[in-house]
């Protein structure tokens, strides 16, 4: 299997062992896990080590220091990544259908940002192997005659993962289209997902401009003077998307945000009523 940086075990304990060491510097006693995240309390240390390395083996963020029984995270923390510095790549997909498993990704846009300016893009319809419901269809205009000569996504999967890297990965509505990514992912590539950051600029403008009345994306790029001219297609929507994250890391800028886990923070208070 072609391995690839930014695919990691889908695996809940690593995630909360990777989590319990990050709130103790970075580094505990293979015990300590063992007893935190595996709830087996007061093990010898060796065999706590054994345990542990058993739990972490397939996923480079963690690594054990057998001869000191101890676990360490080798991986940066998302949160820490200054805003002016990290790399984004802002996306969407058209899918077709709203659950997964179920519904399958038919599009899908994205684009590069880099200090403060779009430097790539991604775009690529996706046969979905099933057809397009007709409400599906009327809303993006999508059909199976234009996807059925488009590859499959085990086929674009590889070229996503590279786009991608570990850049954090933004989205209107971000757990819909990161879910429906890690479900396509997930049947290339079994019990693997992407431990990519994410950010929601749906969450971002509620809390960066709490006094707007709609949070949807065409209302968003009405605000800020971003052009949309095609709904409900992952190219157009993801450039919105890119071009409106630009707007809200400024004025998160503004505010005095700086990282990562500032933006998840920030709240602007609204206005009181007149």
């Amino acid at each position: 299997m072609q391995t690839f940086r930014n695919l990691v075990p889908d695996s809940a304990l690593v995630q909360e062992t990777i989590q319990l060491l990050r709130s103790n510097g970075g580094r505990a006693s293979t015990a300590e896990v063992a007893e935190a995240v595996l709830q087996l309390p007061a093990l010898e240390p060796a065999f706590a080590t054994t345990l542990v390395s058993e739990l972490i083996r397939d996923d480079w963020r963690v690594g054990v220091d057998e001869e000191a029984h101890e676990v360490a995270v080798l991986c940066e923390d998302d949160d820490c990544r200054a805003l002016s510095e990290a790399d984004f790549v802002v996306f969407d997909v058209e899918t077709t259908g709203p659950k997964t498993p179920g519904g399958r990704i038919m599009e899908v846009g994205a684009y590069r940002v880099e200090r403060g300016r779009i430097v790539a893009e991604f775009q690529t319809l996706v046969n979905p192997r099933l057809p397009i419901p007709p409400f599906i269809a009327g809303l993006t205009g999508i059909t199976d005659q234009m996807v059925a000569a488009a590859p499959t996504f085990d086929a674009v999967a590889a070229d996503w993962l590279r786009f991608a890297g570990t850049a954090i990965l933004v989205a209107h509505n971000a757990v819909f289209d990161v879910r429906f990514i890690n479900h396509e992912l997930s049947l290339v590539f079994p019990g693997r997902r992407m431990p990519n950051a994410h950010l929601c600029t749906v969450s971002l403008a509620r809390r960066v401009l709490p006094d707007l009345k709609s949070f949807r994306l065409t209302a968003l790029a009405e605000h800020f003077a971003v052009s949309h001219r095609v709904r409900h297609r992952a190219g157009d929507d993801a450039r919105a998307t890119a071009e409106v994250f630009l707007v809200l890391l400024e004025l998160l800028h503004q505010h005095g945000v700086r990282d990562v886990a500032g933006a998840r923070l920030f709240k602007k208070h609204a206005a009181a009523a007149g």
